[in-house]
């Protein structure tokens, strides 16, 4: 089961929604897109906008019709705690919880770091894309009633996985790693998917202009069992080994 944004947040108004979604959006760009430090902005954006929401909905569901600022974010988070106790605890307590660490993260995103292989931007970036990611499925728990699978899957749904090493072109994906076989490129795109591809789509992608001699590619895999490739459908999904061979790719290249 999965659901799209306006069934998941249903219960948001549509103005601050649609503010939500669009910073989500924005951290997702500028992550693929390997823009560090404006996926850090964005994360402090986006956490001004779960707070109202979070405010609107602890007073009882009565919204401000647009996000804004508090004066003080950490200590208006902190005071989300005195709210009234038959709110959730996720939504009086760990939600505010991580916001903090967000936009501590968006005010502090230029401190200097002393060692280490790993750019600070880099590192920051991924703390700001995955606290976003589960931001989103606590609130689509919250405010759909779904169960925590559901809710990780749809956020899943709402945006690809996240690679900085896939590219989108409207509605054509590249992948920018020069040197792989069209197979570990197949997984790489299959990764970054949420939903199924099919052989004509990864063709596409993958500028094959012969999708038989492509099919070949994709048997290959299907044998390995690293992806389940339903010729007749012309369906491929990623099994748990296409998945670690993709993420072992990533691992490679993102040092």
């Amino acid at each position: 089961m999965s659901l799209d944004s306006q069934t998941a947040l249903a219960h948001l108004p549509a103005g601050l929604r649609d503010e939500l979604l669009t910073e989500y959006e924005k951290i997702v760009a500028n992550y693929r897109e390997r823009r560090w430090e404006a996926s850090e902005l964005d994360g402090g954006r986006f956490a001004e906008v779960a707070y109202t929401i979070l405010d609107g909905y602890l007073k009882g569901q009565i919204y401000a019709s647009t996000a804004a600022k508090p004066s003080n974010f950490e200590q208006s988070c902190r005071n989300l705690a005195n709210s009234n106790g038959s709110f959730p605890k996720s939504a009086r307590v760990t939600v505010p919880r991580v916001l903090v660490a967000l936009y501590d993260i968006r005010n502090n995103r230029g401190v200097g770091h002393v060692g280490g292989d790993v750019s600070a931007n880099h590192m920051d970036a991924e703390f700001v894309l995955h606290s976003a990611q589960w931001v989103m499925a606590e609130f689509v728990r919250l405010f759909h009633g779904v169960d925590i699978a559901t809710a990780t899957a749809t956020v899943d749904i709402l945006v690809d996985r996240v690679t900085p090493f896939i590219w989108q072109v409207g509605t054509i994906k590249r992948v920018l790693i020069q040197d792989l076989s069209l197979a570990d490129q197949t997984l790489l795109l299959l990764y970054s998917s949420a939903a199924a591809l099919t052989d004509r789509t990864l063709a596409e992608y993958l500028e094959q202009d012969r999708l038989a001699n492509y099919r070949r590619v994709l048997q290959r895999l299907h044998s390995d069992r690293q992806v389940e490739y339903q010729q007749l459908a012309g369906t491929v999904v990623l099994s748990p080994l296409g998945t670690t061979r993709a993420e072992h790719l990533l691992s490679i290249y993102g040092k």
